[in-house]
């Protein structure tokens, strides 16, 4: 194995969360794809409209998420040996690449201002830290340099944003940009960081010393509680009123706090071969649902 594929190795398990071996990871991540629906509530049950498969080829395209207007999602494609940026247009079906760097570039997530996205890039020594573009793709600039590795991230405010932390273990930290201190609020977490909607808090992912995972709200500085246990491993999305979204295999769940003991399935995709789903993200108006399952039998 040549220097480049040991470096190419190190990137890959280090963004997979240190889940992937060296010699896997060096043929790069797995195949999926992502799939977008409709979303409506009819009869106090949320409805998922037939899944489009908007990426639909072999390799790696994961890590959607929706513009603030709804409008198009903006996601991660493994290409060519590398990660890079791009966006969908939901109307036109669109496909546009935002980023093309000597660097991979994961989680792209529009930041507050509506002027920028982030994104968590892996450098050229395999640094992963945050990072910031422009709109288009261009103006890469360092956001937080004393914190790394970063896995994952989520905005809370123009000034908050909060970090999965690879190590042992894994760490949320909450970081004030103003400050450029980082605080931790939890260890041994999961992948998901999603912000409590209409507030400053994180809810995210708390892995329990038999490997559960549940579902966590940040209440304050120094408190969290437990929400619920997650049905599959480290995913779930939430609605702008707070109804949460999770997957296993081929089935997606909701669970409404205020009116459910549990999560309760909405929709199996077995049927259409559709499985794996493990990403969820949900539109900020609530009317569609981006997920990412396995590349499809025919793609792998």
């Amino acid at each position: 194995m040549n220097t480049g594929t040991k470096r190419l190795g190190r990137r890959l398990a280090l963004v997979a969360c240190a889940t992937v071996t060296t010699p896997l990871a060096a043929q790069g991540p797995p195949g999926s794809d992502i799939f977008v629906a409709s979303l409506a509530i009819r009869d106090g049950r949320a409805v998922l409209g037939q899944p489009v498969n908007v990426t639909e080829r072999a390799g790696y395209d994961n890590q959607p998420f929706f513009l603030p207007d709804g409008s198009a999602i903006y996601y991660t494609s493994y290409r060519n040996g590398q990660a890079d940026v791009y966006r969908y247009d939901l109307a036109t079906g669109k496909h546009t690449q935002l980023t093309d760097t000597p660097e991979s570039e994961y989680s792209p997530t529009p930041m507050p201002d509506g002027r920028r996205f982030s994104v968590v890039r892996v450098e050229a020594d395999s640094t992963q830290r945050l990072w910031t573009f422009a709109l288009d793709g261009s103006d890469a600039r360092l956001l937080i340099p004393s914190v790394a590795p970063v896995g994952y991230h989520a905005w809370l405010t123009q000034d908050v944003v909060a970090l999965f932390v690879l190590g042992t273990p894994n760490t949320l930290q909450i970081v004030h940009l103003s400050a450029g201190r980082p605080d931790t609020i939890a260890e041994n977490v999961g992948r998901s960081l999603v912000r409590v909607p209409g507030s400053s808090q994180i809810s995210f992912v708390q892995r329990t010393a038999d490997g559960e995972g549940w579902v966590t709200r940040q209440d304050t500085a120094s408190t969290v509680h437990r929400i619920v246990r997650l049905p599959g491993d480290d995913y779930f999305a939430s609605t702008p009123d707070g109804t949460l979204f999770s997957a296993n295999g081929s089935s997606i769940y909701w669970y409404r706090p205020e009116l459910d003991e549990s999560w309760v399935e909405i929709a199996d995709f077995s049927a259409a071969a559709i499985g794996g789903i493990t990403r969820i993200a949900v539109s900020p108006r609530g009317d569609r649902i981006a997920f990412v399952a396995a590349d499809p039998p025919g793609n792998r």
